[in-house]
């Protein structure tokens, strides 16, 4: 059954200037498993994705296709739901910035900001990024000899009417948040080691700018002045809390929202992006948006690059990223999860770039799904339908060997709950992995195929069978967040369909179902196709 607890996950909204590329799955299929590893633990679980519609370059590139703003939108923002659909992403909800819903809380917030004197009214000059739409202060501009760090084109310098937030009012408090935090469980900013750049800016930050003028009416006006549209990265920010804002939701913002993104945008979700809430929640009737729950649980997850072989940086503009048809080729030749299991195993969650290249990807297949699950699957389930007649055998006799599978499997299980709590993904699929190479090792040692010449040696194959069955069944569950086609395939064979049943209802037991001994002797255990063929390079 469900436990009580709540979890809620987001990625940032993706800019529907284009269809979707490998930058865009990377964060959603992150998110992805992990919202899998939590219903599986049990928890209620809410994962929320969508699209940023409200951005100039939208407008531009509309315009450019002889299209408004809406339809180059709805155009994209189908792509967008159609890509991640046939990923089997597990998204409760699709943010759209032009829904009505958005729309009214974001002007509800701003306008209480407004009513507090946190949101101003004011006059810009400075630097503008317009291929990130971002504004950048003056020594960001001259550390960058005024061009974008992210695309390298020339910064715009700008002067306009604007309305501001009190970013710099917010300095301290923001600084002793940090500092709270860090002494917590749960850091704020991950990995650790990406909070002091933010700090230091922290540090100097100055009010920024929340509007824009000559917007062509796309985006959401400004309370009272329909000349000005709210700054697409406020509008942008507020998704998280939008779609939440309802009776049902606000549980699981209460839980505290996990942000995954990439490293170019942690400053608006690090450092405005909190700050909003502390000054929302001071506004009337909005205290529970930075309650003490979400204040001690809120963290932004900012991953690094995937990068090519020679080493830049996979982006749309380089021209050297993986689209939609590259995609669904990798998934045509080695199946969806074996893109989900590398994605997330060699993804660059830490804070080093990923290198993506088809020969890693081959050898990351075969060592890790074909070579040990795949094969210790189809090893132990044709020896058992070869000398039980695919029958669960018992393990009625002792058989003498250095495995000790009940007290390894619980080991092993606390390391994997452990590195998924941590959001280590790599670390969490091969502790699963690393009971697949004591199966290994123990047929090794145990050698079922020879005893089982002997007919009054069967009894000790037995044994051994049923011990190899149950630790695969265990393994099984704990890589289903990873690779959860083949995992409920697996399922099938074994006569468990109940697993994938639960955790469609939401309902999943890691700690129950992975206890020792739950493979019934007397029940069936079919043969079938590897579930990872070897891939055999072309």
């Amino acid at each position: 059954m469900a436990t009580d607890k709540k979890f809620y996950v987001t990625t940032p909204i993706y800019y529907v200037n284009d269809k979707p590329h490998l930058g865009h799955v990377y964060t959603t299929m992150v998110a992805d498993v992990v919202s899998r590893y939590h219903r599986l633990l049990g928890d209620q679980t809410f994962f929320l994705t969508g699209v940023d519609e409200h951005a100039a370059k939208v407008s531009d590139k509309a315009a450019e296709h002889d299209m408004t703003p809406q339809q180059w939108a709805d155009q994209n923002a189908a792509a967008f739901k159609d890509t991640f659909t046939k990923l089997e992403m597990t998204n409760n909800d699709f943010v759209r910035t032009s829904s009505d819903q958005h729309k009214q809380k974001v002007t509800e917030y701003v306008t209480a900001l407004m009513k507090s004197g946190d949101v101003y009214e004011g006059e810009y000059v400075g630097w503008y990024d317009a291929g990130q739409e971002e504004y950048v202060p003056e020594t960001k501009a001259k550390e960058y000899d005024y061009k974008s760090p992210v695309n390298g084109k020339p910064l715009v310098k700008k002067t306009e009417k604007n309305y501001f937030f009190k970013l710099s009012a917010y300095r301290d408090e923001l600084v002793e948040f940090f500092a709270h935090r860090d002494g917590q469980a749960k850091p704020f900013v991950m990995p650790q080691a990406r909070k002091n750049e933010i700090l230091n800016r922290i540090k100097e930050a100055q009010d920024v700018p929340i509007s824009r003028t000559g917007s062509n009416g796309w985006g959401i006006p400004v309370p009272g002045d329909d000349e000005q549209t709210i700054y697409v990265w406020i509008d942008a920010l507020f998704n998280y809390l939008t779609y939440m804002d309802t009776d049902d939701r606000r549980e699981f913002w209460q839980a505290g929202p996990v942000h995954f993104m990439a490293k170019d945008i942690l400053w608006f979700h690090a450092a405005i992006w909190p700050a909003l809430l502390m000054a929302l929640a001071k506004c009337d009737g909005y205290d529970w948006v930075f309650s003490e729950s979400v204040g001690k649980n809120i963290m932004v997850y900012s991953h690094s690059y995937w990068v090519s072989a020679t080493g830049e940086k996979m982006s749309k503009s380089l021209g050297n990223f993986l689209d939609p048809a590259a995609i669904d080729n990798y998934v045509g030749e080695f199946g969806l999860d074996a893109l989900r299991y590398f994605l997330a195993t060699r993804g660059p969650l830490g804070t080093t770039d990923s290198a993506f290249s088809p020969d890693l990807f081959a050898d990351v297949y075969n060592s890790d799904l074909a070579n040990t699950f795949g094969n210790s699957a189809s090893r132990v389930t044709n020896m058992i339908n070869k000398y039980f007649d695919g029958i669960c055998p018992e393990a009625a006799v002792k058989v003498e060997t250095t495995h000790d599978y009940s007290h390894a499997a619980e080991e092993i299980l606390a390391k994997y709950i452990k590195a998924g709590n941590q959001l280590d993904l790599s670390a969490t699929a091969d502790a699963a992995l690393s009971l697949v190479r004591m199966v290994d090792s123990y047929i090794e040692e145990t050698s079922p195929f020879k005893l089982a010449k002997d007919e009054e040696k069967l009894p000790e194959v037995a044994t051994i069978l049923y011990n190899c069955i149950e630790a695969l069944r265990i393994v099984s569950i704990m890589l289903w967040p990873f690779i959860p086609d083949q995992c409920e395939v697996f399922w099938e064979r074994i006569g468990r369909n109940e697993y994938a049943q639960a955790l469609a209802d939401g309902t999943g037991q890691l700690k129950a179902w992975s206890q020792w001994g739950q493979m019934e002797h007397g029940s069936e255990v079919q043969k079938g196709n590897p579930l990872f063929p070897r891939y055999q390079v072309k």
